[in-house]
């Protein structure tokens, strides 16, 4: 979760990423986000339950708040956004995303096994029945809940991201805010929130308070290419009346040391990918196709081949002519 605008840390340069823990403490501990998924080695715990956002698809406001803080674009969400499948009740802050250069696409903060996707949003949650506020929650551990949304370049432009998207213009410099439309916010997410990675972590900006339980989703939304690229282009990190603007972009933090922490994962998977139901299915699938194929081939078989007595009535001599060739206990 970003902290509000401000030139005191940036992702490069001499207040850059590698200088943070000397401003923040934080930002150097052992428990810190993002990280390298490597999906083969999460642990699965079947025990997890679905993600259950509630309220999302109806926010009961009638506009949400817009921001360019100069670190990322913030959309406000009100605290009647609810989240389920956690073990306490987690109310909704803020998204926010983060993207890299245009030519350069890969901005993506959680890695897939050493794979960077082109944009991530995050979804900050924070404990609605312990803290009053996501501020004060973000000092406590398990504080905050996030939901980590890995995004991939599709065909077509994805309705739901424009009713973000289109209004970036409204906000192009540091510190800018606008009023837009609400929507419902469930149709940014994944279709499929059953299958999830879990850990616990950091913020991602400073001060990297390690407070976040982080649930990152397996399955990607897709944004079209145009899409992508309002997001590369259309911000900037300085305010409006600077003489000189900077391009907000590559706001993404290099991946952190797992440092022996475990990731589970909501679900099992063969080495090839394939969850365990899907697996059985291919196998199940490939026998009752082959015993198909075979039954076929014998019946085939069995219509086409004329019986012995046929045989001889048609050709009398048929089995005196074969006698070289095969026992003659085989035309019996």
């Amino acid at each position: 979760m970003p902290v509000p605008w401000g030139p005191h840390w940036t992702y490069e340069g001499p207040h850059g990423q590698h200088h943070w823990p000397e401003g923040h403490p934080a930002c150097g501990g052992r428990s810190q986000s993002p990280i390298d998924i490597a999906t083969q080695r999460a642990l699965p715990d079947p025990s997890l339950p679905p993600i259950r956002p509630m309220g999302y698809d109806h926010p009961l406001v009638p506009t949400f708040s817009l921001t360019n803080n100069g670190h990322t674009v913030v959309l406000a969400l009100p605290p009647t956004l609810r989240l389920g499948g956690l073990p306490r009740s987690f109310a909704a802050a803020q998204l926010h995303f983060h993207w890299g250069r245009s030519g350069h696409p890969e901005g993506a903060e959680h890695l897939l096994d050493g794979r960077r996707a082109p944009a991530e949003m995050h979804v900050v949650h924070y404990d609605a029945e312990r803290y009053a506020n996501a501020s004060e929650a973000q000092h406590h551990a398990a504080g905050l809940a996030v939901l980590g949304v890995l995004l991939e370049v599709g065909d077509e432009p994805n309705a739901a991201y424009s009713n973000i998207l289109s209004h970036l213009g409204s906000i192009r410099y540091a510190g800018q805010t606008t009023s837009i439309p609400s929507f419902s916010v469930q149709e940014l997410l994944p279709e499929r929130l059953d299958r999830y990675y879990r850990y616990n972590g950091s913020l991602t900006t400073p001060p990297c308070l390690q407070s976040v339980l982080w649930t990152v989703f397996q399955q990607p939304v897709r944004i079209s290419a145009t899409q992508l690229e309002q997001l590369q282009g259309s911000l900037y990190a300085t305010a409006a009346d600077e003489p000189s603007a900077e391009r907000l972009e590559g706001n993404f933090r290099d991946p952190q040391d797992l440092n022996q922490r475990p990731v589970l994962a909501s679900f099992t998977s063969s080495p090839g990918g394939y969850s365990t139901g899907e697996v059985i299915a291919i196998v199940f699938g490939t026998v009752l196709g082959c015993l198909g194929l075979f039954l076929t081939v014998h019946f085939v078989n069995k219509r086409l081949r004329p019986s012995p007595a046929r045989q001889h009535q048609e050709d009398p001599g048929a089995g005196r002519g074969f006698q070289g060739l095969l026992p003659a206990r085989g035309f019996r």
